[in-house]
């Protein structure tokens, strides 16, 4: 009896682990956009890129330098700095109608000037859907410090 109840007790505590619902259609989405952003960052492709940004398109990087749709364009593909790896973790996604922000933690490596590179910070994404696509509005990054 007792085995009964303590694999009945286990179920009723796992069980609300399941009842969490699954992301959206929109949150995938969102999801595989960021994905997509960031390799296209690692491939330097400017095309992608200008179909990402929106027009009004605005970047706070991590050391707090703000930059428009054109200048951040031109730093990803043809800057100093150039991306070579990315992982993305505790990434959520709010949806709010056609508006969506997206928080999570980035950890990349990469080179500027030939040195081998590494950060992770915590960064914000808005988008809105215009014509059936997502388009990031503003990104804002925050280095994440060691401990």
């Amino acid at each position: 009896m007792k085995f009964i109840f303590g694999l009945a007790l286990m179920g009723l505590l796992i069980a609300p682990q399941s009842w969490a619902q699954a992301p959206s259609a929109a949150e995938q989405e969102l999801v595989r956009l960021e994905h997509s952003w960031k390799q296209a960052v690692v491939n330097r492709d400017a095309s992608a890129l200008k179909r990402l940004y929106a027009e009004e398109y605005v970047s706070t990087d991590q050391e707090g330098m703000v930059w428009n749709k054109a200048d951040d364009i031109a730093i990803d593909t043809a800057g100093l700095f150039r991306l070579a790896s990315y992982q993305f973790d505790d990434m959520k996604v709010r949806l709010a109608g056609n508006t969506a922000v997206v928080t999570g933690l980035l950890t990349t490596k990469g080179t500027l000037n030939g040195i081998t590179i590494g950060s992770a910070s915590r960064f914000t994404d808005v988008f809105v859907k215009r014509d059936g696509r997502w388009q990031c509005l503003a990104s804002q990054a925050t280095p994440i410090s060691e401990w």
